[in-house]
């Protein structure tokens, strides 16, 4: 038998085909406008047409607000490097209002062209609103003040009474057990007045760096000895309006409250992590006017999080889904941001989840 030469050669395959731009645009699962110099629509992806209720082919060529109602402080807020604006309600021209992050962003050597991107709200996102508390959660916060001061005098005499006892021959045991558990009430009572007090923080210009690392020395020295604690660091983060104290401490009892919720986890892992969000303003509460917030501080653990009926109150006094929890940390975690000028959110987020705590912080001037 005789072949020709080359007969036996395997065919060369086609080359695969990737996909274009305007398959890959299409498919993005986040809403995506891209805006042209003259504040025209030039595309809209799938995910778009969708939350807007709006086909793309009608989009185009149309003004940006004749389809989409901007955020009120849009105008004032740009500052030349794009505007977001976080855990708002947008008006679509053809649909309901929603709530979104609002993002614009500069296209690179294309002046005047822009993207805009409309992500939803999560559903398990609690931003803490400390000014606008329930009732039931501004009568507990006037109970733990008013406890706070009428129990630690009678307990300083109990605690005296005890050690009079035990110094006169009385039940060592006994006494000391009185001795132990009148020293746990009053420091429950202190961790109360923590939250209650109202003397104003000394805010001043700060380097953050230093203290992140001090807080994740101490958090690896001590309730979270056996975990990995990740940095990932904006390096070029300008400085911060805060308290360095009350800073310091929202950074442990949030690394705590991490630890805490990782018992039994395998594989247990806490990062910190820091951004500069250009044009990013929040609201502080509602009715009222945004603020720029631009700094963020991001702690996350992968644990299972907390309880779907207490997420929407995991800022108020005495929630906790931990047996042993006082539900005070995350109260005065929220008291001291928000002394500071800033807000604090909880979130479940990415695939597979992670619990989220996201700061946002005023930068110094």
């Amino acid at each position: 038998m005789v072949f020709a030469r080359g007969s036996l050669r395997r065919a060369r395959p086609e080359p695969i085909r990737g996909p274009g731009f305007g398959e890959l645009f299409a498919a993005l699962p986040v809403a995506v406008l891209v805006i042209d110099p003259d504040g025209r629509i030039a595309h809209a992806n799938s995910a778009c047409e969708l939350l807007l209720n709006h086909s793309e082919t009608t989009m185009v060529g149309q003004p940006y607000d004749a389809v989409l109602l901007p955020p009120e402080d849009y105008a004032d807020r740009r500052d030349g490097h794009g505007f977001a604006a976080f855990d708002i309600e947008i008006e679509a021209i053809r649909g309901p209002r929603i709530r979104v992050d609002f993002v614009e962003t500069l296209i690179a050597d294309q002046p005047g062209w822009r993207i805009v991107t409309l992500h939803h709200a999560p559903q398990s996102r609690r931003v803490a609103q400390g000014a606008d508390r329930t009732a039931g959660a501004r009568a507990a916060v006037g109970a733990a003040a008013m406890l706070g001061h009428e129990i630690k005098n009678p307990l300083s005499g109990i605690r005296g009474a005890a050690q009079l006892l035990e110094g006169g021959g009385g039940d060592c045991e006994l006494t000391q057990l009185i001795t132990t558990e009148v020293d746990r009430i009053a420091a429950l009572i202190d961790r109360m007045q923590d939250f209650t007090d109202t003397r104003p923080l000394k805010l001043a210009p700060t380097n953050v760096y230093p203290l992140l690392d001090h807080a994740r020395r101490v958090a690896l020295a001590g309730f979270a000895r056996d975990m990995v604690i990740e940095e990932h660091f904006d390096p070029s983060l300008p400085p911060v309006l805060i308290d360095p104290d009350a800073f310091l401490q929202v950074l442990l009892n949030l690394l705590k409250n991490a630890a805490e919720a990782l018992g039994g986890v395998g594989q247990p892992r806490i990062a910190l992590a820091t951004a500069y969000r250009h044009g990013m303003s929040v609201s502080t509460g509602p009715g009222r006017p945004r603020q720029p917030l631009p700094i963020e501080i991001l702690v996350t653990d992968n644990g299972p999080g907390a309880p779907a009926d207490i997420a929407e109150h995991l800022f108020e006094p005495f929630v906790s889904g931990k047996p042993e929890g006082k539900g005070l940390g995350l109260p005065l975690v929220e008291k001291l941001v928000r002394d500071m000028g800033g807000i604090v959110q909880y979130a479940r987020e990415r695939e597979p989840e992670v619990t989220v705590f996201r700061i946002l912080l005023p930068r110094a001037a």
